[in-house]
């Protein structure tokens, strides 16, 4: 086992703690192209919410409720003939159970790494961390929030991976296994390409691994987000140049470049950096031929947030039907395709509320609230987040408190109350059905909380 890399936050990079960050999706293969209808907007939330088996699809280790989380193993040459697997998690806040501490909010996970191979002990290791945020509204976050390292130093071959992530504070856990396949790096040899939030050089394989791990592998667009690929070189004889190749799902070439790498060293690093406005949207594929050896590949994916798997521009607009800036919404509607990306781009700083950051916390808060009214009205059926109470939920938040009648009786009465708006909704619905109504009167009450709640850039 190697010195471990600290957790961390998305877009603040601190250097030691836990890093509390975002992902996305799309691609893949199916029927012929001109015979595939377009995905619906409840297909797209399916991938949304359902993020592990996206994920698993692209080979990555990915588990699902209680405590959704996706990883991934890059690999690196290590002392001697050794491999370092460098193991990235990352999890959602909102998977954890937060207790109020002081001003602010904390919940503690461990995670237990283990790799088996036939014939030897386990290697494994379990590592506590306490996750803290400053108020309720981040213990909410639905996308990547949390990013965890490990490293382990193995000989090449196959083994069994197991990761088992646990909340301390609920009690519960989720476990995904997998085998893997930890190559050898002997001399002329490079790594595959490593998806990464930030990087920065080696000079021998003794050396700690200065990377911290995209374990999604997502990139957005409209955050002026950056597609960042490390990979190292082991000992070259000579000056040798290795392409790299970035392909969409159809095999068409959407970036090449070249690592020269000078020779007569132990170990060169190098680092591609492709903005997030060159790829199109969906899956990507990375891939470095070794020379005179393997491709080695990994698949990168594209979206219109890091936190979100959303690849399709109908769909994006079907999702914000709810969002608290109409006017730009209806811009992105009419927008020709040719002007989507750059308007999308606009959209995304007219509507962040914190530029220092590399999220659009209003885009975030916005999706996690149609997650939790899925969640919450799943009687409502798969679509519950445009269901009456959905729409109210997303647009105005959590009611400051909920009236309700007689369980028996023939009507169902559900009253919400907004103290700072300074109203009241009243749902119905009858006896037997799952539908909840507002009422006519409430109908209009909502328009005019609704545009006391919208800002307009």
């Amino acid at each position: 086992m190697i010195p471990h890399s600290p957790a961390r936050h998305p877009g603040r990079f601190p250097a030691a703690g836990l890093l509390v960050l975002a992902a996305a999706c799309g691609g893949g293969g199916g029927p012929a192209p001109g015979n595939t209808p377009p995905p619906s907007a409840d297909q797209t939330l399916t991938e949304i919410f359902n993020l592990p088996a996206v994920y698993n699809r692209m080979g990555r280790l990915a588990a699902g409720p209680p405590i959704p989380f996706v990883g991934t193993v890059a690999y690196l040459g290590g002392r001697g003939d050794s491999t370092i697997a460098q193991v990235g998690l990352s999890l959602p806040n909102r998977a954890l159970s937060f207790q109020r501490a002081g001003r602010a909010f904390a919940a503690e996970f461990a995670a237990e790494i283990t790799f088996l191979r036939a014939g030897q002990p386990p290697l494994s290791h379990t590592r506590d961390e306490v996750v803290r945020v400053a108020s309720f509204e981040e213990t909410q976050r639905s996308e990547e929030s949390i990013v965890f390292q490990q490293g382990f130093l193995l000989e090449p071959g196959e083994y069994t991976a197991t990761v088992v992530i646990r909340d301390k504070g609920a009690n519960t856990s989720s476990r995904i296994e997998r085998v893997v396949t930890v190559p050898a790096f002997g001399p002329g040899s490079v790594t595959g390409p490593i998806l990464a939030y930030a990087t920065s050089t080696r000079q021998t394989r003794a050396d700690t691994v200065p990377v911290i791990l995209n374990p999604r592998g997502t990139v957005a667009q409209g955050a002026q987000d950056t597609l960042i690929l490390y990979i190292e070189g082991y000992q070259f004889s000579r000056p040798t140049t290795v392409p790299v190749e970035v392909r969409d799902d159809r095999g068409g070439l959407v970036h090449r470049d070249s690592l020269r790498f000078q020779g007569g060293r132990e170990l060169e690093s190098r680092t591609v950096r492709i903005n997030a406005t060159s790829p199109p949207l969906g899956e990507l594929t990375v891939s470095v031929p070794t020379p005179g050896g393997p491709t080695r590949t990994e698949q990168v994916l594209v979206s219109f947030s890091r936190g979100w798997v959303v690849t399709n521009y109908d769909n994006l607009l079907s999702l914000l039907r709810f969002f608290s800036y109409p006017q730009w919404v209806a811009r992105l509607r009419d927008a020709s395709t040719a002007d989507r990306s750059e308007l999308w781009r606009e959209f995304w700083v007219a509507t962040d509320p914190s530029p220092e950051t590399s999220d659009n916390e209003a885009l975030d808060l916005y999706f996690t609230r149609i997650a939790m009214a899925n969640e919450r009205w799943r009687e409502e059926g798969p679509s519950a987040w445009r269901s009456d109470r959905g729409e109210v939920f997303i647009t105005l938040g959590q009611p400051d408190l909920i009236n309700t009648n007689n369980p028996g009786a023939q009507v169902a009465l559900e009253q919400w109350v907004y103290t700072e708006l300074r109203g009241s909704i009243l749902f119905e619905g009858q006896l037997g059905f799952s539908r909840m109504r507002m009422t006519p009167a409430s109908r209009g009450e909502f328009a005019k909380m609704r545009a006391m709640v919208q800002r307009r850039p």
